[in-house]
């Protein structure tokens, strides 16, 4: 009786076993997992790499050698073998080993470690800077005595943010989420290769970090101060990072994408931003249709408002409030485009007349005005927020 008994729990336990055990193989077989850090693609990456393989090999080492010897001295020294506990001699030499010997691994790691640091500090003969800026929540990039400065803002359809990656029936590969899920922009930060490249890391608001993982960059953005930092990019490609700083309620959705091009493909990118930002330029001096403001306002509205008030425009309570219905968007105008350009001091309201032109400004106002039910009829010139900025 005992032995049938024996064999049915042996039976469900296989049985458990087995099925935990095709679930997680049905998983990876969908999912791509890495064990190690993403290929390296500057000088400085590759040092990073060859640091973390080293040190992943002395502690590997200092592992099987410590737990070597304990499990040997339990195992060779446990009391059905006869031996008693007793009291540890001191030992003088024993002391002295075991303090200088982590001593001379630790400066052995120290050595090459010290020696990477300075050399990411060492910003000196640079080709190109780039000052790049943390937002709540997106970044923007000014290149230096090139005159192009753009945002970059996360680009990933909001339906499908939140979407779920598995059914209660298990993976299904069409409801995986795009490849690059919160890892997309609206404009990637377009760098040559083979040259050096400094780049200065600030703020407007809270605490972000820029880190691109496959050039070895990951440096903090403090308000009011400069951090700065440098990267020779030695492949063409197109290399993904993310803020690495808790910066509030959207943090995971402010991807960085950087690409990388030839030195002539990279004058060819700066003669065409030039170009756009002219034209962006000259459209605050005509007069724009209603619709045409209305289609360039929701486009707008989308990028930079959204994350806050909602697509539909009715906030979420007690944190950020509502467009639709809202005094300020059925107000009297003057206080609304104030609002928009200066911000609110003490809230998440950000200041939006320095990050955005006056065509986006006097849409997304107009959007605001005549959306969510808020049909107040107003119609924002480009002209007017010029004006408002003398």
């Amino acid at each position: 009786m005992f032995m049938l008994r024996l064999a049915k729990l042996r039976h469900a336990l296989l049985r458990v076993t087995s099925a935990v055990s095709l679930f997680f193989v049905s998983t990876l077989a969908f999912a791509e997992y890495g064990f190690n850090l993403q290929p390296p693609v500057t000088p400085i990456a590759r040092e990073i790499l060859n640091l973390h393989n080293a040190i992943m090999i002395v502690c590997a080492v200092i592992f099987v050698i410590v737990f070597g010897a304990m499990f040997y001295a339990v195992f060779a020294h446990r009391k059905s073998r006869g031996h008693k506990a007793s009291d540890f001699d001191e030992s003088t030499k024993v002391e002295i080993v075991w303090t200088v010997v982590p001593f001379l691994i630790l400066v052995g790691m120290a050595i090459p470690s010290t020696a990477t640091l300075l050399k990411m500090d060492d910003v000196t003969e640079s080709d190109l800077t780039i000052k790049i800026t943390g937002y709540q929540w997106k970044w923007h990039y000014e290149y230096m005595d090139k005159g192009v400065s753009f945002f970059s803002v996360l680009a990933t359809p909001r339906d499908e943010i939140g979407r779920p990656m598995f059914s209660s029936t298990g993976f299904k590969a069409g409801d995986a989420k795009n490849a690059n899920y919160l890892l997309q922009v609206d404009k990637p930060l377009v760098l040559p290769v083979d040259q050096k490249i400094r780049f200065l890391v600030t703020t407007n608001d809270v605490l972000h970090a820029w880190w691109v993982p496959q050039i070895g960059i990951k440096k903090d953005g403090i308000p009011g101060f400069i951090n700065q930092m440098w990267a020779r990019i030695e492949q063409p490609g197109t290399y993904r990072g993310q803020c690495a700083e808790l910066c509030g309620k959207d943090h995971g959705f402010m991807p960085i994408v950087l690409d990388a091009v030839s030195e002539q493909d990279f004058n060819a990118w700066l003669e065409q931003e030039k170009a756009m930002m002219a034209a962006a330029a000259a459209g605050a001096d005509r007069e724009w249709a209603k619709a045409e403001l209305l289609e360039k306002g929701k486009e707008t509205y989308d990028k930079v408002c959204a994350s806050c008030h909602q697509p539909n425009g009715q906030g979420i309570a007690g944190v950020f409030p509502a467009i639709a219905g809202s005094k300020v968007a059925t107000g009297p105008l003057d206080e609304h485009l104030h609002l928009v350009m200066a911000g609110k001091p003490g809230t998440a309201m950000q200041a939006f007349g320095p990050q955005l032109d006056d065509v986006a400004l006097a849409a997304v106002i107009t959007y605001q005005r005549n959306a969510f039910g808020n049909n107040t009829g107003d119609l924002v010139q480009p002209s007017r927020i010029k004006a408002l900025r003398k």
